[in-house]
């Protein structure tokens, strides 16, 4: 016999908890200090079970039958309802928070990489959506995060935070514990990032004059051995900074330089092919440091490399402004002087070790062309001194076809 909605309502307590029996396994649950609660008594897998469906009356009659309905026609479909409603419990309970700090332990970063992901999360996102269930994270939500960087002036941050944002989220969506990701909703929403490129000298005599300044440079000796060395390979600063001895084979009768993939951007390995001229400074340096690990290490802890405005602090002292030139400028004076000596740009692509899109084309350039890169990089070097000997008797070298 099915219940009404008076029985429901003029139901009272007793001293004992007792139980009304609506049907198909509903009942009110009426306890002694007067809750009345909704219960499902089911079977499943042999099993019988109990699932809460609400309280009365913030749950009628009519809905706690509805949602008694609706859980055993997932019974008939072979579910379990009480533990479809853990999940969705576990998965409410799962937080951005949670979820970035999984993400983060999972990724492969290099050590700059790594601290500037946990600072944009955990300084920047987590303390404003960190106990947000990530399935319910919506796109102003995100976007009061962002406006809050925006307001600063430090658009590319924004820019930025919101991607690592978006990954973590993604990473839920891939994980099954989220469904969508509201950052693509944000299109537009943002200023936009204004590209500021690094300066770089590409004036043949006045870079002849930068390299002139650079051999005289009476600072630190470390510092002065990455001057010299830097405009030699042209790899990125923070590939230079940290390199390691053991990268290098300077006695073979092709010397190089192998970086490893981690401490690539593009995470494989980059091949720099030494010049005489690089293999000279090499030598002299590994009379200093060549018993330590590291080719540039601090002056506080051998276990640090130089720091990351070391390069550019030098600069400035010897009259080179930040608006003329920087240590990664270095790689567009190269890419710009190798250009208009008419080398070919994909291998000066290549020694740069920008992204190629074709995987299979990256392989087989990486492996056939590495002979014409040997022959750049000498060229290069060679072409390096004339400016310099050229500046010293004030002309100016004319560029010359590279051969390569």
């Amino acid at each position: 016999m099915s219940l009404s909605e008076y029985q429901v309502r003029a139901a009272k307590p007793q001293h004992k908890p007792y139980k009304l029996t609506d049907g198909q396994g509903l009942v009110l649950l009426v306890n002694p200090n007067g809750g009345r609660l909704w219960r499902l008594r089911f079977r499943f897998a042999g099993r019988e079970g109990m699932l809460a469906l609400g309280s009365y009356p913030a749950t009628s009659l009519r809905e706690a039958r509805e949602r008694r309905d609706a859980a055993r026609k997932q019974i008939e479909a072979g579910k379990n309802p009480a533990s479809l409603r853990a999940e969705v419990r576990e998965q409410r309970e799962v937080t951005f928070e949670v979820l970035a700090r999984e993400w983060l332990a999972r990724q492969a970063f290099t050590d700059k990489t790594r601290a500037k992901a946990e600072w944009m999360l955990e300084e920047l996102a987590i303390p404003y959506i960190g106990r947000r269930p990530i399935k319910e994270l919506t796109a102003p939500e995100v976007l009061a995060v962002l406006r809050r960087i925006e307001a600063r002036g430090r658009h590319e941050t924004c820019h930025r935070t919101k991607w690592r944002i978006g990954q973590v989220i993604r990473y839920a969506i891939a994980t099954g514990r989220a469904e969508r990701d509201p950052t693509g909703d944000l299109r537009g929403a943002l200023r936009p990032v204004r590209s500021i490129n690094r300066a770089a000298i590409t004036a043949p005599r006045r870079f002849g004059e930068l390299l002139r300044a650079l051999d005289g440079y009476a600072g630190q000796g470390n510092t002065w051995a990455a001057l010299r060395l830097a405009p030699l390979v042209f790899v990125r600063p923070g590939e230079l900074r940290a390199a390691e001895w053991r990268e290098f084979t300077l006695d073979a009768e092709a010397p190089e330089w192998r970086i490893p993939s981690a401490r690539m951007k593009m995470r494989e390995e980059h091949i720099v092919p030494l010049s005489r001229q690089s293999v000279d400074v090499l030598r002299e340096l590994q009379a200093s440091t060549g018993r330590g690990t590291l080719l540039f290490p601090s002056l506080r802890t051998s276990t640090r490399p130089i720091s990351e405005n070391t390069l550019n602090a030098a600069l400035r002292r010897l009259g080179f402004g930040k608006d003329e030139m920087t240590a990664h400028g270095l790689r567009a004076t190269a890419s710009t002087l190798l250009n208009e000596m008419g080398v070919a740009p994909d291998l000066i692509e290549l020694q740069l070790a920008h992204a190629e899109r074709n995987k299979v084309r990256a392989a087989y350039n990486r492996a056939q062309r590495l002979a014409e890169r040997r022959q750049m990089m000498q060229r290069w070097a060679d072409y390096l001194d004339e400016l310099r000997a050229m500046v010293a008797s004030q002309n100016v070298v004319p560029l010359r076809r590279a051969v390569v």
